[in-house]
């Protein structure tokens, strides 16, 4: 009986990790994709590529038995009048059925070509099961309400920054007689800020999972490093785009643009893969966290806060999440690419240093902020810089309401389908654990 739960939970896992890929990862390439610097098959080659080496190389190696603590399992454990083994059975039926719900939402999601927040899915259905499972205490409310204010300081702290930075541009580089000229001297600074924050972002989360046992890379380190690859690449853009733009400010202005854009498709391929990158070495998590945690309980049975995350099932999750991109990732693409707002080359690089440097303020402020939020609020954001008009206000509607109705939707599922499962199979469960208990 164990070897067919291990197998109907770990297809739920993929199944969740194919959703995150269709889903999550799609939103990391839009800017490359919707600026036409790759295509939509090149963008899923190199997601894949940095989503994969992410989730594997650098994921997290121990996590949370319930994603982002919204519930804490000793709160079950403690739940008067349980038998041996029961608060272990409910938390094996309560993650798997936040696994499916979050799974299910987010495939939905993808059908409609929505961006929604993976976090944000997980969580209100672990909040859902836990309801049912020990009532509203068990809930970490103060948690939950960081999240929903998220819903907020994402998107707005990621517009704004992105719709400054991109009106520098259009100011010091775009709106100016010779622009071929203006870049040579303006584009440089872009680069160095989009390497320094690509760099410190990657180190701070992609690589946070390992930079424990790599005292250089804390603190003021990692500052002084992304600020070296920042000055370095600013140094060699310099000569680059010096050699590029020689006497292309004679051209009309229009011509001129078209080489000024050209300058920005590397960075935004650059900092697209980063985004894809790092997404990859957290967000695999939310797959492959929960079916961690149910593995630890059919083998031990018991219930521990963290455990441990196998290599083998960080490389389903990688393989899920890579899956989905592939099979499904060009409609969110195609949402968050183009029908939000125009993107250029240069209005995607704005947008990428935005949604990163946002993300990479408020993670180390320690509020919790949904990087799926905050890039589509960038990408508003450069839209915003060319009036109102510049957005898609339909499309802007219908993403705002996707994002609203997440959490509960989520957690009425995972209700419902926690209330099943534990009339169905909490007996077997319970013989279950009780011999993992034995053994």
């Amino acid at each position: 009986m164990d070897i067919y739960i291990l197998l109907i939970t770990g297809c739920i896992g993929f199944y969740m990790a194919w959703n995150i890929g269709a889903n999550d990862v799609a939103n990391s390439m839009a800017d490359a994709v919707g600026s036409k610097a790759l295509s939509v098959r090149q963008a899923v080659i190199a997601a894949g590529i940095c989503e994969f080496a992410g989730a594997v190389l650098v994921g997290a190696s121990v996590t949370d038995t319930v994603r982002k603590g919204i519930v804490n399992p000793s709160v079950i454990a403690s739940l008067p009048g349980l038998r041996d083994g029961e608060a272990a059975a409910l938390l094996i039926i309560g993650m798997t059925a936040a696994l499916l719900c979050a799974a299910i939402w987010l495939n939905f999601s993808s059908l409609t070509g929505m961006p929604v927040s993976t976090t944000h899915s997980i969580v209100g259905s672990v909040a859902g099961f836990g309801i049912v499972a020990a009532g509203w205490q068990s809930v970490n409310w103060g948690k939950m309400s960081q999240i929903v204010a998220s819903w907020f300081i994402s998107p707005i702290a990621g517009g704004a920054m992105a719709f400054l930075l991109f009106t520098f541009i259009s100011k010091s580089i775009l709106g100016k007689e010779r622009p071929a000229e203006a870049a040579k001297t303006f584009a440089p600074p872009i680069v160095f800020l989009l390497i320094t924050v690509v760099s410190l972002a990657t180190i701070y989360k992609g690589l946070k999972h390992v930079i424990g046992g790599l005292e250089w890379l804390t603190g003021p380190s990692s500052i002084l490093i992304s600020i070296g690859f920042g000055f370095l690449a600013a140094v060699i853009s310099r000569v680059w785009i010096s050699k590029h733009l020689e006497g292309k400010d004679q051209l009309p202005i229009s011509k001129q643009l078209e080489e000024v854009e050209k300058i920005f498709v590397p960075l935004v391929i650059i900092s697209s893969c980063a985004v894809a990158f790092a997404h990859g070495a957290n967000d695999v998590a939310n797959a492959v966290g929960p079916f961690a945690a149910i593995v630890h309980i059919l083998q031990t049975g018991t219930i521990e806060m963290k455990v441990a995350v196998p290599l083998s099932i960080l490389m389903m999750g990688g393989a899920g999440i890579v899956v989905g991109l592939g099979t499904y990732g060009h409609k969110v693409m195609t949402t968050v690419g183009t029908k939000i707002t125009e993107i250029t080359p240069s209005r995607g690089v704005a947008a990428d240093i935005a949604a990163s440097a946002t993300v990479l303020i408020c993670t180390r402020l320690s509020l919790p902020v949904s990087t799926t939020h905050t890039l589509v609020g960038a990408i508003m954001g450069i839209g915003l810089a060319r009036g109102l008009g510049g957005i898609n206000r339909d499309v802007s509607r219908k993403i705002f309401g996707s994002w609203f109705i997440t959490v509960p939707t989520a957690a009425i599922l995972s209700m419902i389908l926690f209330l099943i499962g534990r009339y169905f199979f909490l007996d077997t469960l319970i013989d279950i654990v009780l011999a993992a208990q034995e053994r």
